[in-house]
């Protein structure tokens, strides 16, 4: 069976305002479920393992859906999460893909996280699929290919600074 490595933050104080962050429920969820029910075997990691910290904004009415529903409501999946392997024990050979969920904790640790890093050169150096939804991409700012940065002349999708005043 094929294997889905998603990397969730362990970081959770967003910035120097005190705010609680982590990762965004609903950006782990839906990719969560879309790759086990597409028939991938899924690991979660994190820079510290354990538990990592989940924004209590994204656990509001508003931002509910199908797929935070289904998490809410599945044990097996809620017990995986809390207990996260380490990020430093992960080997890219044992996996088809990478994914980064978003949420702004990714962007204090795991873009500077030295085992992040080394794993999205690994995947992409292979040709294997390397992803990430909202703030995830900013995994992405020190990750190197060929001695040129990975995202030099690609397409990129994420967060927008407009979308970031307006939350």
């Amino acid at each position: 069976m094929a294997k889905v490595l998603m990397v969730v933050t362990s970081h959770s104080k967003l910035g120097d305002t005190g705010n609680p962050t982590g990762y965004w429920q609903e950006e782990f969820a839906a990719p969560y479920y879309l790759f086990k029910d597409a028939g991938f075997a899924v690991t979660i990691a994190s820079p510290l393992g354990g538990e990592p910290p989940c924004d209590p904004k994204s656990l509001d009415a508003g931002f509910q859906t199908k797929y935070t529903e289904r998490l809410n409501g599945d044990a097996e999946a809620k017990k995986q999460l809390a207990s996260t392997v380490k990020l430093e024990t992960v080997k890219e050979q044992d996996y088809t893909a990478i994914f980064y969920p978003g949420g702004h904790g990714p962007m204090y640790d795991l873009k500077k996280d030295k085992h992040s890093i080394a794993l999205i050169e690994a995947f992409a150096s292979k040709n294997k699929a390397v992803g990430a939804v909202c703030h995830g991409p900013a995994v992405l700012a020190e990750v190197k290919l060929g001695g040129s940065p990975l995202v030099k002349g690609r397409k990129m999708t994420g967060f927008t600074n407009a979308e970031e005043l307006a939350v």
